[in-house]
């Protein structure tokens, strides 16, 4: 507020920048972490949630492909409960998903996302998406928002919640057996995507644009430092 009014570098900010600085050296030094980061999930950890789905329910169906959509567009979970049947068109390369804002999108200019069609009958994207669609043409609500409440009856909501997806989550990867599943959360999935994708070769630039971060956001280089720090180890192939 201080700069939108014209006064900049005021006021002077040094002497707590310092202060902080000794607070982070306290706490490094009593073992305390700074920032928590959710685990990501992994493509095997991906299955293993998927096949915790029981598919012959509506629930199973919706949570089978929020998983799916969650790692694939590298979604927020804002973004995935905002999402509405008409946001996503299958085309012969997979789907094009909308999405209309987001937390680097101001503007709302809105950005459409490309996801391919994936190689494992659990886990592509398409046949995730086209399965739920067939349950909510069947209870004639095709039209709205995509990820819907659901009751213990099998009766579908107006919109699933945001918290709501962070228990959805960490409830399957607790059912999966998944290691660190109690501290799974939406972002769980948006880590995974990039972490994925990074191991698979695909450029840093590439991933951003994906997911929607900007290019020099220091999110997902802490991604591509996670997955470096094995893949270029200084003592791998060293004979120990």
């Amino acid at each position: 507020m201080h700069r939108l009014a014209g006064h900049t570098n005021q006021p002077p900010t040094d002497a707590a920048r310092l202060a902080l600085r000794a607070y982070k050296r306290a706490r490094a030094e009593a073992g305390t972490r700074g920032q928590r980061e959710a685990p990501p999930v992994s493509i095997d950890a991906l299955r293993a949630m998927v096949s915790a789905c029981d598919l012959r329910t509506r629930i199973g169906v919706r949570d089978r492909l929020l998983l799916v959509l969650g790692l694939a567009l590298m979604g927020r979970r804002s973004e995935l409960v905002a999402l509405t049947c008409e946001d996503i068109r299958e085309v012969h390369d997979g789907l094009e998903v909308t999405i209309r804002t987001s937390k680097t999108d101001k503007d709302s200019h809105g950005e459409t996302i490309a996801i391919p069609r994936g190689s494992h009958p659990l886990t592509d994207p398409v046949a995730a998406w086209a399965d739920w669609i067939a349950v909510l043409t069947d209870a004639e609500a095709a039209s709205g928002r995509l990820l819907r409440r659901i009751d213990r009856h099998g009766n579908l909501g107006s919109r699933l919640g945001a918290d709501a997806v962070n228990v959805i989550i960490r409830a399957l990867a607790i059912r999966a057996g998944v290691p660190s599943a109690e501290t799974f959360t939406a972002h769980s999935l948006r880590a995974g995507g990039a972490t994925v994708a990074y191991a698979a070769g695909v450029p840093v630039s590439v991933i951003a644009k994906h997911g929607r971060w900007a290019p020099t956001s220091p999110v997902v280089l802490r991604y591509i430092r996670a997955v470096d720090r094995w893949r270029d180890n200084a003592m791998r192939n060293v004979g120990l």
